[in-house]
């Protein structure tokens, strides 16, 4: 069954917006503490990991040091390697599923975003996971029990840190993106059904 033409227009901004995840950062993590009270931050990028400002990964890697966490090194990070081709991926199996025009591929292409986005999500939840209670125990800051793993989405308080994550504005395409393409395909239904009645 064959998209109309105003589906097959958002499903075509849907997938462009997916572009934009080469240029935009699609995650940020603002950290505040008393030796940096304007604030520190990373921006997680489609390939790397970079300060919000100037030195702020040097900074934030100083920080870590001091309560045994591991130093942050994007080209040590295997999926900052992956990611773009992944990413790549769905951008041409959406642009073929666009060219054939059916809602059959319609739905597998929203149904492949979703689980890429989900597997993304987990990913950073293991790393983060990984990096805030795999702590050198040589630290000069010790807190038996004490574990650093920063919220997933929202404000976390850690000792004398507050750490906050939130998508930035490739993340925020990419969630668009989706809605686009559920979008897509709820008004493809509409239009069916209005236009045989």
């Amino acid at each position: 069954m064959k998209l109309q033409k105003e589906s097959q227009i958002l499903f075509g901004i849907a997938i462009g917006l997916l572009i934009l995840l080469f240029f935009l950062p699609i995650w940020r993590i603002d950290l505040k503490a008393p030796q940096y009270p304007e604030g520190i931050g990373l921006y997680i990028l489609i390939d790397d990991i970079i300060g919000q400002e100037r030195n702020n990964l040097l900074s934030v890697n100083r920080l870590n040091k001091y309560i045994g966490m591991q130093e942050i090194v994007p080209e040590k990070i295997p999926e900052l390697k992956i990611m773009p081709f992944v990413l790549g991926g769905v951008i041409i199996i959406g642009a073929v599923c666009l060219i054939t025009g059916k809602r059959k591929y319609l739905i597998g292409w929203i149904i492949l975003l979703a689980v890429v986005g989900t597997a993304g999500l987990v990913d950073f939840y293991v790393w983060a996971y990984d990096y805030g209670t795999n702590l050198n125990p040589q630290a000069p800051i010790k807190v038996p029990g004490m574990t650093y793993i920063p919220p997933l989405i929202g404000t976390k308080q850690l000792l004398n840190i507050t750490a906050s994550s939130y998508p930035a504005s490739g993340g925020i395409a990419a969630g668009i993106s989706g809605l686009l393409g559920i979008a897509a395909l709820y008004f493809d239904k509409r239009l069916k059904k209005k236009r045989s009645e």
